[in-house]
């Protein structure tokens, strides 16, 4: 079969608005048929008619108190000085609430309202008897139907309980059992058949061998198609064979309403998605203008949409949202959800390719009164920048960016709830940042913990910008041999800090296991052998690097990779440990995460500078009694390795 290249460049909003089209004229607009299912299982499906109350709620006059049942004439003019009594069992009758009325009886006296009495009746005085009898003294009338529930106060029969197109909720199950349904009419369940491909995936838990990936983008659309409804057909994995992959199209297309082939998209000599869907019957497009997610195959095959998204997670999840989601509510009669849009100041500028709408990721937290958003790792292959995000900025095709401190919308996929209480940590990377995180979570629910990699120096300019609450930071001035302090009184001279100290930790170079190039030290680095990783300009590593260079009188153009920057510890562990370098500046904790060697080369002292105005909010003082005195947080960071927790939450300098 030969090989075909997408040339399209569709915009993102014709190439909607043709799709979206297609579909209504195929289906005229209607949603699925309907299917019976018993109310107590209706949850979340999404009713095919309208819901009309067969019965009254309550169908009977019953007391909404606990207290006597009397006719209201029988009360007419008591008062505190003129008490009326009636006689229990005849004019009075007890009721526990929600008993039916007696026939006769029309208002509720509460049982707090009365007195019981004790007497004799004008006959049991006559004939001498001793007997007594109980009646309930009042000082008040009641008016007609007081403390009574009467027929329909709730429901009346034939009332319209729901309407046609009403996805139902667990008050609607109650008011439909209250209303006399059992069973009722709902729509059916799209059914969405998700087909995994790729000769190099394989299922979770299989033992991996160098070049498998293991398949997990289908759980992810699977999910999302039950979240908005649908029922999830997964099939097993396809290889990258295009017979195979047409008959998994053929069987799907025979128990699915839509079919998403995920991966094969592209333009790859292994990607035939486009050339099958074409065969079997019509490709309507291939390929839009958006970053990421360009290579979006629209397909119809046999009267069903057919969607190729591409394997790249992000790509995926993107155009999963754009292309299948409004089918799925159109079949059940609703319309796509919309998501809540913030507007938010961004935090650091942003360059944008001419020609493509882009879906940035961005950490949004609010910062006294602003909500600043945050860009995350934007790759497409990097799942954990979604897991991480709250929600998109879109930037506009013929955008080439957007400027630091604009004001952006941001569409959320994150409750506005959850990002008031988020605590902002921008700034140097650490590991012990991570199980604060969790420590956070597992103590104080309520609250967040959202740490961007951007540098020590990026941190304090973060702080004096008021883009977060707090900077990991360990900036050692070589002058005064002091850390951090001189870089806070000179860039943040205005601001208020409180520093306070975290950890002390062991910097040094990162090798394979067993040191296969017998590395020793920043002399090393100058072999033509050998392969160096750096850190981002600005991290405080990145200094300690320099500094090192310095005293060795070594120029970075000789070292090979000094211009390969990665913006965490782990980033550059991971780096050693595929074979992108063979060495780099990490701490001891990275290494021993991933098993690798480590040569020790300093140990530095790393704080938390903390604005004034923010360290007696409530998030900031739970998060500091975690550091100060939470033994889980502390024997954790240990474990870790390299780690020294002796001045763990000491107030190592306080500015103004």
């Amino acid at each position: 079969m030969s090989r075909e290249i997408y040339l399209e460049g569709t915009s993102l909003e014709e190439a909607l608005e043709n799709w979206l089209l297609r579909f209504d004229t195929e289906f005229f607009s209607r949603p699925l048929p309907s299917e019976i299912i018993h109310v107590k299982d209706s949850l979340g499906r999404v009713t095919a008619e309208a819901i009309i109350a067969k019965i009254s709620s309550p169908f009977y006059h019953s007391s909404s108190m606990d207290g006597y049942a009397v006719k209201f004439v029988d009360t007419f003019g008591a008062s505190e000085t003129n008490p009326k009594r009636l006689k229990i069992g005849e004019e009075a009758i007890y009721m526990d609430t929600g008993d039916p009325m007696p026939d006769g009886f029309n208002a509720v006296i509460m049982i707090e309202d009365v007195n019981i009495i004790k007497a004799e009746s004008k006959e049991q005085k006559a004939n001498s008897k001793k007997d007594e009898q109980e009646f309930i003294e009042i000082i008040s009338p009641v008016t007609p139907w007081q403390n009574v529930r009467v027929i329909g106060e709730d429901i009346v029969a034939t009332e319209l309980i729901l309407p046609e197109n009403h996805r139902i909720r667990p008050v609607d199950i109650g008011a439909m059992l209250a209303a006399g349904h059992t069973e009722l009419s709902v729509r059916k369940k799209p059914k969405i058949v998700v087909i995994p491909t790729g000769t190099e995936i394989v299922e979770p838990g299989t033992e991996l061998k160098k070049g498998d990936i293991i398949e997990f983008n289908s759980r992810i659309l699977s999910s999302l198609v039950s979240e908005w409804g649908g029922e999830p057909i997964r099939f097993n994995i396809v290889a990258d064979r295009f017979e195979e992959i047409k008959n998994a199209i053929l069987n799907a297309l025979e128990i699915g309403d839509m079919v998403v082939i995920n991966a094969g998209a592209s333009a790859g000599s292994e990607d035939f998605t486009a050339n099958v869907i074409r065969e079997l019957g019509e490709v309507l497009l291939h390929g839009v203008n958006i970053k990421p997610g360009k290579p979006v195959i629209l397909g119809w095959v046999k009267g069903k949409p057919v969607l190729g998204i591409p394997g790249y997670p992000v790509s995926a999840f993107i155009t999963f949202h754009l292309f299948a989601k409004p089918l799925i509510y159109k079949w059940q009669g609703l319309e796509s959800e919309k998501p809540d849009v913030i507007k938010a100041k961004l935090s650091r500028q942003v360059a944008s390719s001419l020609g493509h709408e882009e879906f940035l990721r961005v950490k949004i937290g609010k910062v006294g009164n602003n909500l600043i958003a945050t860009p995350v790792t934007r790759g497409a292959g990097v799942l954990m920048s979604l897991v991480r995000a709250d929600g998109f900025v879109r930037i506009p095709a013929m955008s080439e960016g957007i400027g630091s401190g604009t004001e952006v919308e941001v569409e959320l996929i994150r409750s506005k709830g959850e990002i008031e209480n988020t605590i902002v940590c921008i700034g140097s990377h650490d590991n012990a940042l991570d199980l604060l995180a969790n420590i956070l979570k597992k103590r104080y629910p309520k609250f967040t913990l959202s740490s961007a990699h951007v540098g020590s120096m990026g941190g304090l300019m973060a702080l004096k910008r008021v883009e977060a609450h707090l900077a990991g930071t360990h900036l050692l001035d070589e002058e005064t041999g002091e850390y951090n302090v001189p870089f806070i009184k000179r860039l943040l001279p205005d601001r208020k800090i409180v520093l306070i100290n975290l950890v002390y930790r062991e910097q040094g170079l990162v090798v394979l296991k067993g040191n296969p190039k017998h590395i020793k030290g920043f002399k090393d680095l100058i072999r033509d052998d050998v392969v160096f990783v750096n850190r981002q300009s600005g991290a405080g590593t990145r200094l300690l690097t320099d500094k090192c260079l310095r005293e060795l009188n070594i120029n970075p153009r000789d070292v090979k990779g000094y211009e390969r920057e990665e913006y965490t510890h782990m980033g550059v562990a991971s780096a050693v440990l595929t074979g992108i370098a063979d060495t780099g500046l990490a701490i001891l904790a990275a290494a021993r995460a991933l098993g690798l060697d480590f040569i020790p080369v300093a140990k530095e002292r790393y704080d938390l500078a903390i604005p004034r105005e923010f360290f007696e909010t409530e998030m900031l003082q739970n998060l500091l009694e975690i550091i100060r005195e939470d033994k889980e947080f502390r024997e954790t960071v240990e474990k870790l390795g390299g780690y020294d927790v002796s001045d763990m939450g000491r107030v190592m300098y306080e500015m103004g």
